[in-house]
């Protein structure tokens, strides 16, 4: 199998460097390791340099943000696959090569996750991607394993392979073809949901995404901005709403964007309720800045799509808010649409057509 090229992107991040870039050497043999720096203040150049001098350093003049940081990257890269991994993410035995034997198989297959476990809390899945992505009817994102503020304990109830909306930005397997095909990540996004647009222009090109969970990832989260911030608050709320609008038909736009801006407005103001008025505003930057900047965010659907937006196994019908606050539905499993996520099948019958166990099996032996 050809190398693929772990890409790290890293700002002021020599603490994280030291922490977890050695279990990306030890458990990435044969692969590329490129440490993409983001004009970096810190002591980060030279400990790679003193320490690693195995690792490829690409020291850019300026700070990029996530998104374009990560363009300005896999412009240089030319391995077929590239893997975005976040520098707050320990990486295991084997959890590359699950993951490429997947993508392989199938050239359909744009973009993959592993599952992601939370770095402090070993046995529960990571907020951000856990066992997969998906989005409801209003581009709420969710995942196999966490729903909105609830994360699961993981004993296993998600370690099928199946399609997913949206995989994460923590650890991010991609064809670097396609990605460069589709333009990379969304700079405008600077952060924050620029993966999931991504993931929804792979879906409107014909691609197919995936979570392989026989590959695992500890992701401590909020490494490069604290989960309570108001700026990380404006960015979620201003990127979701920009997705929204980019990605989704314009008969559906009719009713989902007021929606989606009414929904928004609601959550201002039980900021407010929670004493929090730096987050309130934010929030409602975000709709004003969505609104006053309508024309800079360029749409991207097309009536020939080749994705249906509302097949269900991918896109949630409902409402995320609704089902966790009003019916009480805390967990993914509990949902119908876990139903229906479990019981699709892509075009290719993976693995025999089992569920991963086998895959799963194999990569275990391997490794004892």
């Amino acid at each position: 199998m050809e190398p693929a090229a772990v890409v790290i992107l890293n700002y002021n991040g020599v603490h994280f460097l030291e922490q977890f870039l050695p279990s990306v050497v030890s458990y990435s043999l044969g692969h590329r390791i490129i440490v993409a720096d983001n004009a970096s203040t810190d002591s980060s150049i030279t400990f790679l340099k003193e320490h690693y001098p195995s690792v490829e350093i690409f020291a850019f003049s300026e700070n990029y943000g996530f998104a374009e940081g990560y363009n300005q990257a896999l412009d240089r890269i030319e391995n077929k696959y590239s893997i975005l991994l976040n520098s707050d993410a320990e990486v295991t035995p084997n959890w590359i090569e699950p993951v490429l034997a997947l993508m392989e198989q199938n050239a359909a297959i744009a973009a993959c996750q592993p599952k992601v476990r939370a770095y402090y809390q070993k046995d529960h899945f990571e907020h951000a991607g856990a066992a997969g992505g998906y989005i409801d009817a209003l581009a709420y994102p969710f995942c196999r394993g966490r729903i909105l503020d609830i994360t699961e304990k993981d004993g296993g109830q998600y370690d099928s392979v199946v399609p997913i909306f949206w995989a994460t930005g923590a650890c991010f397997f991609v064809r670097t073809e396609v990605y460069k095909s589709l333009g990379g990540l969304d700079s405008s996004f600077f952060a924050h949901m620029e993966e999931i647009d991504l993931c929804w222009r792979m879906h409107q090109a014909g691609y197919q995404l995936y979570c392989q969970p026989a590959s695992l990832v500890y992701h401590v989260g909020g490494g490069t901005m604290p989960t309570s911030n108001p700026r990380k608050t404006y960015l979620n709320f201003r990127n979701s709403t920009v997705m929204l609008y980019k990605n989704e038909l314009a008969t559906q736009l009719l009713w989902k964007l007021p929606a989606k801006l009414g929904l928004d407005v609601l959550a201002a103001l039980a900021f407010l309720g929670q004493r929090k008025p730096q987050d309130a505003w934010a929030v409602l930057r975000a709709i004003r800045d969505f609104i006053g900047n309508l024309s800079q965010w360029k749409r991207v659907h097309n009536k020939q799509t080749k994705f249906n937006n509302r097949n269900p196994s991918l896109q949630m019908a409902g409402v995320l808010v609704f089902t966790r606050y009003v019916l009480g539905k805390k967990y993914f499993k509990n949902l119908f649409f876990a139903q229906q996520v479990n019981n699709t099948k892509s075009d290719y019958d993976f693995f025999g057509g089992d569920t991963g166990d086998s895959s799963r099996k194999q990569y275990q032996d391997t490794e004892e």
